[in-house]
C-alpha cells in the first residue's frame, strides 16, 4: 500500500465493490437454481412461431455446465469492478510508440525570457479535490438545479473564470492528469504523469521527481518568493513532498506537520489526516505569519472533503441534499467561501492573487446518476477554476478550449509575470491572444500522443528514472491498482 493512503477510503473503496458483486452472484445464483429446478423435472415448452409449434425441452445441468456458468459470473463479477475503477485505461497506460509531439510541442522555461513585475505580488493557490465546474447550477452550465457550491459559483461569476462555454466552465483534463499529484504537476509544470514502470501514486521517496522540468515552484523560487506546502494529509504520499521540495523548495506543512507543531494529538486521524475546517483554521494563522515578514510568498494548499467515494461531510455542515457527496461539495464549499471573505478582511490582500481550481474531476463512480439533466453522460466535465484579484486581464475568457496545462502560465501571468512566447510546458496563457495547443490540435489529437511513449519525455524529464527503477532502485514497483487509483 502506498504511504499515507487513508485508509477509511480504500475500505470504502472495497465496501462499494463487494455489495454490487454480490448482488450479480445472488441475481445469476437466483437464475441458475429456478432454472436447474426446471430442468430436473425435463420440462418441455411449447414455443409457437408463425404458427409452426417447437418443442423445447430443458435437461439437468451437467457438472461441466455448473462450473462453467460460476466461471462466468466470477468473470462478469471482475469485469464489472475492473471497469468501474477504470482498471483496464490504467493497466494499458502509454502505448509503444514513439514520437516526437514534447520535442515538438514542449517550451522549456529555460529557454525563454520570464519577467517578473517591480512589485511582486502574493499568491495564494487552492486546490480543490475533485472540483468540477460541473457542480454549478444548470443556468450557469453546471449540472444541478440547486446550488451545491453556491459561494464558488458566486466566486466564478465575479472574478476571471475560464471556460469552456459562455457561462461557467473550466479546463478540460487530458491524460497523465487524472489523479492528485498528476493534476499538481500538470497545472505547474505543464506536461502529464506518465510513468511506465512505477505506480502512480508510489514515485515517492526518490528525492527527484521529474528532474528535467522547470516549473511554477522552480520559477518563483529564482525570484526570490517563499513557497508553502499546506495540506492535512501525509506529503509523501503520491510523491507530493519530493515533488514540491525538489521543484521550489516549499516549506511543507502537512497532517504530520501539524502532529509535529502541537496542532492535533499524535494519534489524531480522520478521513486523509485530519478536517478541512482544521486545514482553514490553521492556514490563517501561518499566513497571518508569513504575511508580517514581507517578503513575497505562494502558499498552495490541497483540500481533502470532496474525495471519492462519498466524501467527508463535516459534522459543523448542513446538510441539505440526499447524496452523501453533495453534501461533501456544499460542506467545502462553505469553507472556502468563509475563507476567502477572511482573506480579503487582511491586509496583506492587495497585494494578493487567489487562485481556486479543481485539481482533477472527480473519480466518484455514480457521479453521472446524481446529475439533473438530460443526457447526462454526453455532458462535457471541466476542471473548476477562479481567479481573484489577478493583475492580467482578458476579454476572451470564454468558450475557449484549454487543459490544466494552460493554468501553469496563466497563474504566473496572473502574478504580473511576462512570458516571452506566452507558453510555458505543454501550456499557453489564457490571458494571451496565442490559441492554446487544444485549440490548435484538439483535445482527441492531444491524448492520442500524450498517451504514446515518448524518449524525449524519459531522457528530459525523468532522466531515465524508469530505467533506474527496473535494476532494483528504491522506488519500487506499484502497490496495486486500487490504492495508485485513489488519488
Amino acid at each position: 500500500m502506498s504511504e499515507g493512503t487513508s485508509n477509511s477510503v480504500i475500505i470504502e473503496g472495497i465496501m462499494y465493490i463487494i455489495p454490487r458483486v454480490l448482488i450479480i452472484y445472488l441475481i445469476l445464483f437466483i437464475i441458475c437454481i429456478i432454472i436447474n429446478k426446471l430442468r430436473k423435472k425435463h420440462t418441455t415448452f411449447n414455443l409457437y412461431i408463425r404458427n409452426k409449434k417447437i418443442k423445447l425441452s430443458l435437461v439437468p445441468f451437467s457438472s461441466f455446465t455448473k462450473v462453467l456458468a460460476c466461471f462466468v459470473i466470477s468473470l462478469s463479477s471482475f469485469y464489472y469492478c475492473a471497469n468501474e475503477f477504470e482498471v483496464f485505461a490504467y493497466l494499458n497506460g502509454p502505448s509503444e510508440t514513439k514520437n516526437d509531439f514534447f520535442k515538438n510541442y514542449y517550451v522549456d522555461g529555460r529557454s525563454v525570457e520570464i519577467t517578473a513585475p517591480k512589485e511582486k505580488q502574493n499568491l495564494i493557490y487552492i486546490y480543490v479535490e475533485s472540483l468540477e465546474s460541473t457542480m454549478t447550477t444548470i443556468k450557469n452550465s453546471g449540472a444541478f438545479n440547486k446550488k451545491v457550491i453556491p459561494n464558488l459559483e458566486k466566486i466564478a461569476k465575479n472574478n476571471i473564470n475560464f471556460s469552456n462555454n459562455n457561462k461557467i466552465g473550466g479546463a478540460y483534463m487530458p491524460y497523465g492528469a487524472s489523479w492528485t499529484i498528476a493534476g499538481m504537476v500538470g497545472s505547474t509544470a505543464g506536461v502529464p504523469l506518465k510513468l511506465s514502470t512505477i505506480g502512480g501514486n508510489d514515485y515517492s521517496g526518490y528525492g527527484e521527481f521529474l528532474p528535467g522540468t522547470y516549473t511554477f515552484g522552480d520559477i518563483l523560487k529564482e525570484n526570490e518568493y517563499n513557497n508553502y506546502l499546506f495540506i492535512g494529509s501525509d506529503a509523501d504520499f503520491g510523491g507530493r513532498k519530493d515533488y514540491f521540495t525538489y521543484h521550489g523548495d516549499y516549506e511543507i506543512y502537512d497532517y504530520n506537520y501539524a502532529k509535529e507543531k502541537g496542532w492535533i494529538d499524535n494519534d489524531y486521524y480522520v478521513w486523509w489526516g485530519y478536517e478541512d475546517s482544521k486545514l482553514f483554521d490553521f492556514a490563517k494563522k501561518e499566513l497571518s505569519e508569513i504575511a508580517d515578514s514581507n517578503e513575497p510568498f505562494n502558499f498552495t494548499m490541497l483540500t481533502t472533503g470532496t474525495h471519492f467515494i462519498d466524501g467527508f461531510t463535516e459534522e459543523v455542515c448542513e446538510t441539505p441534499f440526499d447524496e452523501k457527496y453533495l453534501n461533501a461539495y456544499h460542506c467545502s464549499d462553505s469553507m472556502i467561501g468563509e475563507f476567502i471573505s477572511w482573506i480579503k478582511k487582511q491586509d496583506f490582500y492587495e497585494n494578493t492573487t487567489i487562485v481556486i481550481t479543481g485539481d482533477h474531476l472527480t473519480m466518484q463512480a455514480n457521479m453521472t446518476e446524481m446529475f439533473e439533466i438530460e443526457n447526462p453522460n454526453k455532458y462535457n466535465r471541466t476542471v473548476y477554476n477562479a481567479y481573484i484579484n489577478s493583475k492580467a486581464n482578458t476579454s476572451t475568457t470564454k468558450n475557449r478550449k484549454f487543459t490544466t496545462f494552460d493554468f501553469y502560465p496563466t497563474t504566473l501571468a496572473a502574478l504580473g509575470f511576462k512570458i516571452q512566447g506566452e507558453k510555458l510546458g505543454l501550456g499557453t496563457n489564457l490571458f494571451s491572444s496565442m490559441p492554446t495547443l487544444t485549440e490548435e490540435i484538439g483535445t482527441k489529437e492531444l491524448d492520442k500522443n500524450l498517451k504514446q511513449n515518448s524518449n524525449y519525455y524519459e531522457k528530459h524529464f525523468l532522466n531515465n528514472i524508469n530505467k533506474k527503477v527496473e535494476k532494483g532502485n528504491n522506488i519500487g514497483a506499484s502497490s496495486g491498482v486500487l490504492t495508485s487509483m485513489i488519488s
